[in-house]
């Protein structure tokens, strides 16, 4: 049983289906929570990835009652059909919950955490409790595996699932002639985030950046690929642009526009670690509620938001959270980098060094990935047969 609660995971989640089915073909049957990709590799989603995806306590709080429904409702279809290996993909605030009912009320069954919540970040103490209703972790960072061994929960690192979307950063000059955007033509990637409270905040500040770059940068031209359940929200918001815009769904013209850009404006989140991997140079800005703010910032044990320079241990790539998310600083690290060759060079230097400390050029994590699930399902059901 794969179970995920946003977009981000749904990719990884199809990732690992892709992978499974690959080892095993047919031979494993696969339920669970999923979105569109998901859906791709043949899963049939309990319910739509729309009733989980919500950040911040804004957000958060009206939803509660049905996100909790949500949880049982996952929970107790792992109690009823009692798969092999139960496997959480990211998305803590919603797929921890349904791993403390499961192990609450069926131990025996064995769940696995796929993209763990960064407690070596934040509340490290968390790590000691995940313990409690884990019985795997299998770790996309170089570093994680053995942080979570001493916190006493099994773990194993299988490398990054996004770095094999590598070979799919193309199609860049393409999109620019069926868009009708020359190729001398400055191109911005706008990303706002996957979820709609990122798109409620970071939005309208990255409009207002753009607005400015438009005044410097002579024939800006932007694109803004956004995921289904935003995309009408961006769209609408789109009309009112400075500039020529255009709204792409669907990865292919997603990774398209990565690779045509010149430049990105991101949210912090796995969107970065994609342009990284289209070589695509990039300014980070993300800011969350106020409170969601003040109650996270005494937490957090790390300097940067973003995965890039997290590896690398320095700002590689300039990133303006909170408070520091404010058109005017958007502005100036774009235009550095849409007018410095040399800035953007060096940039690109830096995040392929970083794309490789995750795994790029080795082998597939998907399948690392697999693998260790099925040896995992294999030890659970060979376990439940001795009792």
């Amino acid at each position: 049983m794969l179970i995920c609660g946003e977009p981000s995971g749904d990719q990884l989640g199809a990732q690992l289906m892709a992978a499974v089915r690959r080892l095993e073909g047919d031979t494993v049957r696969i339920v669970g929570v999923g979105g569109p990709a998901m859906a791709a590799q043949g899963l049939q989603s309990l319910f739509p990835l729309d009733d989980t995806a919500v950040m911040g306590l804004r957000e958060v709080v009206p939803r509660i009652p049905a996100i909790l429904r949500r949880v049982r409702q996952a929970a107790d279809h792992a109690l009823e059909t009692r798969p092999d290996a139960v496997v959480l993909i990211d998305s803590p605030d919603f797929t921890h919950r349904i791993a403390r009912r499961i192990k609450r009320l069926a131990p025996s069954v064995r769940t696995v955490n796929y993209v763990a919540p960064q407690v070596w970040a934040s509340r490290q103490y968390r790590a000691r409790k995940m313990a409690r209703y884990f019985d795997l972790v299998l770790a996309l960072l170089p570093f994680e595996a053995d942080f979570f061994e001493k916190h006493g929960l099994h773990a194993k690192f299988v490398g990054h699932p996004v770095i094999e979307r590598a070979a799919l950063m193309t199609g860049g000059a393409a999109l620019r002639a069926r868009l009708g955007i020359a190729k001398e033509s400055p191109l911005l990637a706008v990303l706002p985030g996957s979820r709609t409270s990122e798109v409620r905040f970071l939005l309208p500040v990255f409009k207002e950046a753009v607005t400015r770059i438009a005044h410097e940068i002579a024939d800006l031209v932007c694109v803004l690929p956004a995921v289904a359940h935003v995309a009408a929200r961006i769209r609408e918001d789109a009309k009112t642009w400075p500039v020529p815009v255009t709204v792409l769904e669907g990865e292919a013209d997603k990774f398209a526009a990565f690779d045509a850009a010149d430049v990105a404006l991101a949210a912090s989140g796995t969107v970065t670690t994609e342009l990284a991997l289209a070589r695509t140079p990039m300014v980070v800005g993300y800011k969350v509620g106020w409170l969601t703010a003040a109650l996270m910032r005494p937490l957090i044990k790390v300097n940067y938001a973003t995965l890039v320079n997290i590896l690398l241990g320095r700002e590689a790539v300039p990133e303006f959270i909170q408070e520091r998310c404010k058109p005017e600083a958007l502005v100036g690290a774009v235009i550095t980098l849409l007018r410095d060759e040399r800035a953007r060079e060096h940039q690109v230097h830096d995040l392929q060094r970083a794309t490789a400390t995750l795994g790029l050029g080795g082998e597939s994590p998907s399948l690392r990935a697999a693998q260790a699930v099925l040896e995992f399902a294999r030890e659970s059901r060979e376990k439940a047969g001795s009792l």
